[in-house]
């Protein structure tokens, strides 16, 4: 049997009791915890029940913890889609978008045949040309259109009779019917 690598004294323990009950993060409250249960000897499998968290990332966690201490514990992620534009330039497209229409900015390439109305392809193509950048997710340009003040419009629900060719004809035979 392996001998445990991470064990905590009694500073390192009280050090990760403080900082779990300031964290406000979930995801980073279960790593200290998960941390300080290794290290005060708790059996690995109780601790992956009451964490749910795989023995592989709990070890990653404790080797974290004793290269860099809490800190290697806090999530390092770098935000993705919503990230690549700068306030700045968000505050520009926010501008653009209520000054101009997209045939405006964009010339004969845009989504509707008029090019009156903003669409997500119009707001792709804007963010495209001014600053260079596209993004993976379609839910990155709804989220843009929501920072510039936009709100997405639903067509309305019409009613379309299954029948529509009974109802031409049945039509039809009332006004034959309606002038002999």
């Amino acid at each position: 049997m392996a001998k445990r690598q991470c064990v905590l004294n009694e500073l390192a323990q009280n050090e990760l009791v403080g900082a779990h009950a300031r964290c406000k993060d979930g995801p980073a409250r279960t790593r200290l915890q998960a941390v300080r249960l290794y290290g005060m000897g708790y059996p690995v499998q109780h601790i992956m029940e009451i964490t749910g968290c795989s023995r592989a990332s709990l070890l990653e966690w404790c080797q974290k913890y004793q290269a860099r201490g809490i800190e290697g514990l806090a999530d390092h992620r770098v935000g993705g889609n919503r990230a690549r534009l700068k306030p700045e330039e968000i505050d520009e497209t926010r501008r653009l978008v209520h000054e101009y229409t997209p045939r405006g900015l964009l010339g004969l390439e845009t989504a509707t045949p008029d090019g009156q109305f903003w669409t997500v392809r119009d707001l792709a193509q804007l963010v495209q040309r001014r600053f260079g950048v596209t993004y993976r997710s379609i839910n990155s340009y709804y989220r843009l259109f929501r920072l510039c003040g936009f709100t997405p419009q639903r067509p309305a629900r019409q009613y379309r009779s299954p029948c529509e060719p009974e109802i031409a004809a049945f039509e039809a035979a009332l006004e034959a019917n309606c002038w002999t």
